[in-house]
This record gives C-alpha cells, sequence and structure tokens, in this order.
C-alpha cells in the first residue's frame, strides 16, 4: 500500500479556500472540481499503455494508447459525485461505476446501500473517490469490494485525509496481493471525538450540496 500527498501551490491554495466556513457552496463544488484534476494528473501516472503507430504531417511515428478494459472510476455517493466530473475531465474514456455508502455516526461503522459496479474487475485500474479519509472504514470497505471482485489496482483519490484513517488503510491492505494507493491534497492532524477531520473542512457532502 502506497500514499502520496500532493504538494503544489495551486492546490495548498484551493484547499485553504476549501477550508473557509465562509466558502460559499457552488465554489466549493468548483474548486473540488479544479483540484480533482489536478491530484488526476498525479493519480494516473500509472495508467496502463501499448504502443500505437500514427503518422503526423510530418512522419511516421509510434506514440501510445490506453489500453483494454477500460479504467473504472468508482465515486462513493454522494460526496463522490462532486469529484467525478473533474476525473472524466482527464480520461474522458473511463468507464463509472458508482457506490452508495453511509456512515453511522455513532459507531462509524459503513456499510452500503446502492452500488453500480461490473461483477468481474479483472485487469482493470480502479480509481475510487471520496472527498475525506477520516476513519478509514469507508474507504477499506470500498477497496475491498474491487478486491473481492478481480481487481489488482486499486488508487483511491481524497482530498482530506487524517493519519488514523491513513493507517487503517495500510493496515488492511499491507498484507495484500494488490497494488492499492492513497493519493490526497492533504494529510491532517487527527480525528475528534465524533470523527471529523481536524483542522479539515467540515462535512464534505453538505458543503457541496447543502444540508439536505
Amino acid at each position: 500500500m502506497r500514499s502520496l500527498v500532493v504538494e503544489h501551490p495551486l492546490l495548498a491554495h484551493k484547499l485553504t479556500v476549501l477550508r473557509d466556513a465562509t466558502t460559499d457552496s457552488a465554489t466549493f463544488r468548483n474548486l473540488v472540481d479544479e483540484m480533482v484534476t489536478l491530484l488526476a494528473y498525479e493519480a494516473t501516472r500509472g495508467l496502463s499503455t501499448r504502443p500505437y503507430d500514427i503518422v503526423t504531417p510530418v512522419a511516421a511515428m509510434t506514440g501510445v494508447h490506453l489500453t483494454k478494459p477500460r479504467p473504472m472510476v468508482v465515486p462513493i455517493l454522494r460526496a463522490g459525485l462532486g469529484m467525478l466530473d473533474g476525473m472524466l475531465r482527464l480520461i474522458p474514456t473511463a468507464e463509472v461505476g458508482f457506490l452508495g455508502m453511509v456512515r453511522d455516526e455513532e459507531s462509524l461503522l459503513a456499510s452500503t446501500y446502492a452500488e453500480r459496479i461490473p461483477t468481474d474487475l479483472t485487469g482493470r485500474q480502479v480509481f475510487v473517490l471520496d472527498p475525506m479519509l477520516a476513519t478509514g472504514g469507508t474507504l477499506v470497505t470500498a477497496v475491498e469490494l474491487m478486491l473481492d471482485r478481480g481487481a489488482r489496482d486499486v488508487t483511491a483519490i481524497v482530498l482530506l485525509a487524517a493519519p488514523e484513517g491513513l493507517a487503517h488503510v495500510e493496515s488492511a491492505f499491507a498484507d495484500r496481493d494488490a497494488d492499492v494507493t492513497v493519493v490526497m491534497a492533504g494529510l491532517d492532524e487527527h480525528l475528534n471525538d465524533v470523527g471529523y477531520i481536524v483542522p479539515g473542512l467540515g462535512d464534505a457532502g453538505d458543503r457541496l450540496y447543502g444540508s439536505v
């Protein structure tokens, strides 16, 4: 299992605005979209390619095309939906699955209430989108599902992570025969007593869509 904090002045600036409690939902959504594209640039460095012959206006050459099967992008509902467009902007040919998960606010355990993901992910590179890696329970459950369906290359893209959540993910997949990676814009200080990241940015879903 590997983790990467992407350090870039544009990401740092946008993350600061995201954290600000006075930032409105429309601005928040736009910033998340932009940040995910920047994070995806780093997260997709290991995409599989194959040689591809073309003819330019000047000469013949061998370039590359992405291999098949196409990458699979899986946002975790609901907050992960706010990251989807930013990801597809970089890899528009990817296929999209959906995973609905909810965390019990008392036990902090995650459960799945809906999913639309192929039953066979063998050979697929999978990208899981979730803004916050807090306790790690949601992400561990999601990645376990991908591995159970045959995926062996899973990258999670998150905006913020807590050390406790990252440690949970590392422990869960340390000995698994799979390439699991977490790419993030920031690693924060700790979790508070109700499982929120500190200093964090609050509830990402509420800040994206309102507190429905």
